[in-house]
Order: structure tokens, then sequence, then C-alpha cells
């Protein structure tokens, strides 16, 4: 359903590798969670995987269709739930949901049927005619949700779902994302709560510091009595411990060089640095 490989990100003026040979495949049928501290590199893995940013190297698939080569299939065969549910305002929430199925080409003759059960699933018929300005925050992510949905994709893929949801709407939610692959499709999204991944979620990767440094099977986790609280503590420690130390390293080096050459040329030179560094490894894979 999802196939990244070797993923590589490296923004322009970063001093940091945001995404550092990530690889993963979401299976069909799968909910899989998608975990790490803030700034963990999360966010710029959704964005490179659904388009919204170019990444520096690598490999992305979404049902078979390559997302650099075949943009257009690509995009359709996913539906996409921001962080920041990015809606326009002014529409109301029915023109809203009319809009995005028309750019998706949705059969007119299958838009009503949909659009009615999402509407109802979601609990809102009662102000769907409704301008989305007048929408809380949760009513917001909803629409945004039923936006997503409203061509059916493969896969669902979701940034921080939960973040400002009313417990209802939390569970509305992740009873949807059940149903949704007990029917043949993929859901992965991105969370800081655990407990919501390690009930819901088949599989669960971890990222720190933009390199992936778990993969975790949770049914597997359960039937032993393991915590995916306790082994996420342990192994985001571990790996903070060694980002820390090389960081630190950089910051010393850069010190170094600005007493020899000036701040500005110092900071292009562990640029530079990273930039290499990155290059070679890529060229190893």
């Amino acid at each position: 359903m999802l196939k990244v490989k070797n993923l590589f990100k490296v923004y322009k003026n970063a001093k940091y590798i945001s995404a550092r040979n990530v690889s993963f495949e979401v299976r069909e049928g799968e909910i899989f969670g998608f975990l790490g501290v803030n700034g963990a590199g999360k966010s710029t893995t959704i964005k490179c995987i659904t388009g919204i940013i170019p990444y520096t190297a690598g490999k992305i698939e979404i049902c078979g269709f390559d997302i650099k080569d075949d943009p257009f299939n690509a995009k359709r065969s996913f539906g996409f739930v921001p962080d920041n549910h990015a809606v326009y305002d002014k529409l109301t929430g029915s023109e809203y949901i009319s809009y995005i199925a028309s750019l998706y080409k949705v059969p007119k003759e299958e838009y009503q049927g949909r659009f009615d059960r999402l509407v109802e699933k979601f609990n809102l018929k009662n102000s769907i005619n409704n301008q989305i300005m007048s929408y809380s925050h949760g009513m917001k992510q909803k629409i945004s949700i039923i936006g997503a949905l409203i061509h059916e994709p493969k896969l669902w893929i979701l940034d921080e779902p939960m973040v400002g949801l009313d417990p209802q709407s939390i569970l509305d939610v992740k009873n949807y994302m059940r149903e949704y692959a007990e029917s043949g499709n993929s859901v992965i999204f991105s969370s800081h709560a655990l407990d919501t991944v390690e009930k819901l979620c088949d599989r669960a990767l971890i990222i720190h510091g933009g390199t992936v440094i778990a993969l975790i099977d949770l049914k597997e986790y359960q039937e032993k009595g393991l915590s995916l609280e306790d082994e996420f503590m342990r192994l985001t420690k571990e790996a903070r411990i060694k980002i820390d130390k090389v960081r630190a390293d950089l910051l010393k080096e850069e010190e170094e060089l600005s007493q020899k050459m000036g701040k500005r040329k110092a900071g292009k030179a562990i640029q530079k640095k990273i930039h290499d560094e990155v290059f070679k490894e890529m060229e190893a894979i």
C-alpha cells in the first residue's frame, strides 16, 4: 500500500538531517502508527510521502505509483488530514466537500451516498450547511477528514488527528479508522498518544533525529505483556544521548571554525559537511 525506501531529506540551510535513510512499508488492511518526539522527523516524512515537499533522495510508492514519477495517480490513491486542518473558512461544510470531490473527480452518482454516510458518521448533519468559519476546532478536523475520504482512497494518512478533539470525536475517529482498515484499506497516522497507538495499531514505527530506531509489532508486544510507553521512553532516551553528542561535537567544531574564518563561513562549512556526509551514505546504498 505504501513503500518508503531509503528516504533522505536535508533542507538547504539546515545543520541537521530531517530524514535519514528512512525505510518502512504499510500493509493492506493495516493501521500503522508513526511515533516520535517533537522535531523527530514525523511531519517531514509525512510531507515527503504526500508530495508537499520534495525529498533529497529515496523512493516513495503509494499503491504502486511513485510520488515523483507519477504524482497524479499517487495523490489520487491517498487522503491526507494535516495537523492544521487547512480548510476554506468562507465555504460551508457542504460546499467544501463538494469542491474536494470535484478535484478528485468523484462520480456524481456516487457522491451523495458517500457524502450522507460520512456526514452522519462524524455527526455534522446539523452544521454541514453552515460556514466553516463558525465551526469549532473539532468540527474543522472532522470536515477535513470527510474531505480526505470522499474519494474513497486506499490509503488514509493523518498527522496528529486527535489533537484538540473532544472524547466523543476521538472515539468517532478511532472507530472509523478500524472500520476503514477492516474494509481492506490502510491507515497511517502520527501521534503523541502512545496509549491510543498501542490499542489501535497493528504496528508502529519510532523515529528520532530523522532516523528510524524501531519498528514494533504491537500484537507481539501485547502477547508478551510489554509496554509501548516503556519501550518508547527507553529507545528515544538512548537515541537522544547519541544525537546530543553528535550535535554537541558539531557545535564545538563550528565554534572553533568561527574563530578562524568567521561565523557565516563556519556555518556554511558545517552545512557542507552535513550534506557531504549524507551524499556519501546515499552513494553507499
